[in-house]
């Protein structure tokens, strides 16, 4: 899934809660998003800052579920992650063996280890984080693998946790 995908997939609770953590723990990258989507509609930013946060969050989910909106939406992502999920990123990543900075990052990604260590690894996470940040990670993870993974691929597309709910009624 693309990272606009993700965050259509992604709950309006969720959604929230990646803009309220962007908006308190790194008001410049909140900013940034905001002044990039509010150009790309050609809209005064004060409009925007007028709204109550929650019509201004509600409206940024939107947005940055647009295929238009794919660099954004992979950034905050990105951000929100490092930032409130790290221990997520690095449960996964010890638990596989791979070595990082300590924070999620790594230098080089390793060939893919086998596909029971991937799943171990994804119950592991799964246990003990919120199962939408785990789902939003992985994703993520997997389309920004260069080296491809083709293991952690197919559990994408086979585990139910990890698998998009199917669109309601009143999204059709």
């Amino acid at each position: 899934m693309k990272a606009h995908e993700i965050l259509h997939a992604a709950s309006d609770d969720t959604a929230g809660g990646i803009f309220q953590f962007l908006y308190e723990k790194d008001k410049p990258a909140y900013r940034a998003c905001l002044q990039l989507l509010a150009s790309r509609r050609k809209l005064r930013l004060v409009i925007l800052e007028r709204r109550s946060r929650a019509e201004r969050h509600a409206w940024m989910h939107a947005e940055l579920s647009r295929k238009a909106n794919e660099d954004a939406a992979g950034e905050v992502l990105q951000t929100w992650l490092l930032g409130a999920h790290s221990d997520l990123i690095c449960g996964f990543l010890d638990t596989l063996g791979i070595p990082h900075n300590g924070r999620g990052l790594l230098e080089t990604l390793p060939a893919e280890p086998e596909a029971e260590k991937v799943r171990a690894a994804i119950d592991k996470v799964f246990h003990e984080h919120p199962p939408e940040a785990v789902f939003i990670y992985l994703h993520l993870f997997a389309e920004m693998d260069i080296a491809g993974w083709p293991a952690l691929r197919n559990i994408l597309t086979q585990d139910p946790r990890l698998c998009p709910a199917p669109p309601t009624p009143a999204a059709i």
